[in-house]
């Protein structure tokens, strides 16, 4: 295990889950539960959340049965170094691609939506450049920093529901149940990767003060997260219906470019800055994780170094598909039904392993 050169406590460790996952709201995450789930879009986070409960438990409980080690080192322990090797290989792989097209959304977002004139190519590469400077710093730094913007972000994404549950109206919200009962699990079962970042967080456990700050903070993100994405959802869907938000790429911008506060318009400029705050919190622990993790299997004790290599490489696959909006957010829905099995079998199979090898035993008797 690469030794640990900074730890971080259960606030900022909070702090990162928060801004890493909850971020989704404001990208094309949500297009996918509307496609699917039509007007009852806003229940999805709760199943997910329902759903995600087991692999996180065992996770929590596979970890705390080993002192010091991180998700890497068990999964090398538990299936031994070829199987273990193939398994990281398959998590670092998704991982990283996921970073490289879910940066490139956000590039094109800010292209987009805030300077189309500015050429993508710049806006992608100055986010991720600020991303690897801040990844480079470290994670204690890196909890630092999204523990101490947490509270404004969040404020200023409370005031924009707030306003949208004023001015939108409930009706919107029917028929209840959308596109039915069971289309609503069922979809909503197939998406559960979307909080597939709870699985990543395994790679950090030895960088936190306590297993119990592991514990704790897992449980509350998790809540905070699926209040959080459930009522953002669903004052899109109050503010558009369910008609227009469906074909909205990206619900959230259109949301507070639409929205206003009395004399007021334009207030797209006051909340920016605090997304682009999450945004750059979110891609620099994606990749401070995806160098933790590619050193670990490589043994590569200052993986700090990998983390511009990265980072260039993430531009690059991230600019092949010429139509991000479009190309992009079909990739990112293969993946997310591609990691979902993942996310929720490889908990189990990881607990059954230290089952049988007797390791959860030895935790019991730590405990007693």
């Amino acid at each position: 295990m690469l030794e640990p050169k900074g730890k971080i406590g259960v606030r900022e460790f909070i702090a990162i889950i928060i801004l890493c996952v909850g971020t989704k709201l404001s990208d094309d995450t949500p297009v996918f539960l509307y496609t699917h789930m039509k007007s009852a879009a806003w229940m999805a986070p709760f199943i997910i959340g329902a759903i995600s409960c087991i692999p996180i438990y065992l996770i929590i409980k596979v970890l705390s049965a080993y002192n010091n080690k991180n998700l890497a080192d068990i999964i090398s322990h538990l299936f031994g170094k070829l199987f273990g090797f193939i398994i990281l290989l398959c998590l670092w792989i998704i991982s990283f691609t996921a970073l490289s097209f879910d940066s490139a959304i956000y590039a094109d977002i800010i292209s987009m939506m805030y300077f189309p004139k500015t050429p993508m190519l710049i806006i992608y590469s100055l986010l991720l450049v600020v991303c690897a400077y801040g990844a480079k710093k470290g994670l204690e730094q890196i909890g630092s920093v999204a523990w101490s913007v947490l509270l404004w972000i969040k404020l200023s994404l409370l005031i924009v529901v707030v306003i949208c549950f004023f001015q939108g109206q409930t009706a919107f919200l029917f028929p209840f149940f959308g596109a039915g009962k069971w289309e609503v699990v069922k979809e909503s079962s197939l998406r559960t990767s979307i909080y597939s970042d709870f699985l990543y967080l395994g790679f950090i456990f030895p960088y936190l003060k306590s297993k119990g700050d592991f514990k704790k903070g897992n449980w509350i993100a998790l809540s905070i997260i699926t209040i959080e994405l459930s009522f953002a959802i669903a004052s899109f869907l109050m503010l558009f219906d369910f008609a227009g938000v469906r074909v909205m790429n990206f619900p959230y911008h259109e949301t507070i470019r639409y929205i206003s506060l009395g004399f007021l318009t334009n207030i797209e400029t006051f909340f920016f800055p605090f997304w682009l705050l999450a945004t750059f919190v979110r891609f620099t622990f994606y990749l401070y994780i995806n160098s933790l993790l590619f050193g670990n299997m490589f043994k590569i004790k200052n993986f700090e170094y990998l983390i511009p290599s990265m980072a260039i490489l993430c531009v690059f696959i991230g600019m092949i598909p010429e139509t991000p909006t479009f190309t992009i957010f079909n990739i990112r829905e293969q993946l997310i039904l591609i990691s979902t099995p993942v996310f929720i079998f490889l908990p189990c199979l990881l607990w059954i392993a230290a089952k049988i090898k007797g390791d959860l035993m030895n935790e019991k008797a730590k405990d007693s």
